[in-house]
């Protein structure tokens, strides 16, 4: 076993993997942890599904793809807040209309071209192989532009997280913090696409999230222990990937599903623990 996890950080696709995998997954979560308390998970769902109508009119164009995804991931990030902030349609409502129809689009540019891009085929269900070196690089500078974003601007991230009305009323511009967060959950979303695929992305978002909320009870330990999940789950999906020739974006699905097992059992038994105790 040994010798097989030596062997695999022998190639160089593999390291470029654990390397964007790991800053992609450490993002995701702690932007994951506001969007799933805010009610708003299902915005990474549906920017992958726009992620993937831009990928499909890059590979038309032939045009460089994240060039073209990342400036439209974050257009419709922008427009699925103004949408649902005017009140006529619901931020649920406004995902599925724009996800949808980014879909479509997608698919209709892939069918009047020659066929399907083997690169937006990756882009869909997610490959390893298709990093390239400039991605980890593009990956890594962009991740830590939102690891800086997100210390600095932690305590507004916070206010408008937990009380929205009240972060108003002190002063908080809380529409533009909501805005950023949505911009940082769209660059992130087209970043991990290489890796997990436009169905599984959001994935990343969701579950470390959930998992720290079956224990944890505050929101600065929620935050960390979902960055932990969900880099402990990354690095196990990516061996698990090496070892049994299975797809990766399905594997980290997986390992995230058992921490979610795990977390919840663990926290079943410690609250059933604390009411044999007060008793």
């Amino acid at each position: 076993m040994l010798n097989l996890l030596s062997q695999m950080f022998q190639y160089p696709f593999m390291i470029r993997a654990f390397l964007a995998g790991t800053v992609i997954a450490l993002c995701a979560s702690l932007l994951g942890v506001s969007l799933v308390l805010k009610r708003y998970s299902m915005i990474g769902d549906g920017l992958s599904h726009v992620g993937f109508g831009a990928l499909a009119l890059a590979a038309a164009l032939n045009a460089a793809p994240l060039a073209v995804c990342i400036p439209v991931t974050v257009i419709a990030a922008f427009l699925m807040l103004r949408i649902s902030r005017n009140g006529r349609i619901n931020g649920d409502a406004v995902i599925a209309l724009i996800s949808t129809g980014a879909m479509a689009i997608g698919v209709m540019i892939i069918s009047m071209t020659d066929g399907m891009n083997v690169d937006v085929y990756n882009y869909l269900f997610g490959s390893i192989l298709s990093m390239s070196a400039s991605d980890v690089y593009l990956s890594i500078g962009l991740s830590a532009a939102v690891l800086i974003l997100f210390i600095l601007f932690y305590h507004r991230i916070f206010a408008v997280t937990f009380d929205e009305n009240f972060a108003r009323a002190t002063g908080t511009k809380s529409e533009v913090y909501n805005t950023l967060i949505a911009l940082l959950t769209a660059m992130v979303i087209v970043l991990g696409m290489r890796m997990m695929g436009a169905l599984l992305i959001s994935s990343l978002i969701v579950f470390p999230a959930l998992s720290a909320m079956r224990i944890c009870r505050t929101f600065r330990t929620v935050t960390l222990n979902a960055a932990v999940i969900s880099v402990v789950c990354l690095w196990l999906g990516l061996t698990c990937s090496y070892l049994f020739a299975t797809p990766t974006g399905a594997n980290i699905v997986i390992m995230n599903i058992a921490a979610f097992l795990i977390y919840s059992v663990t926290g079943i038994v410690s609250r059933m623990g604390g009411k044999t105790a007060g008793r």
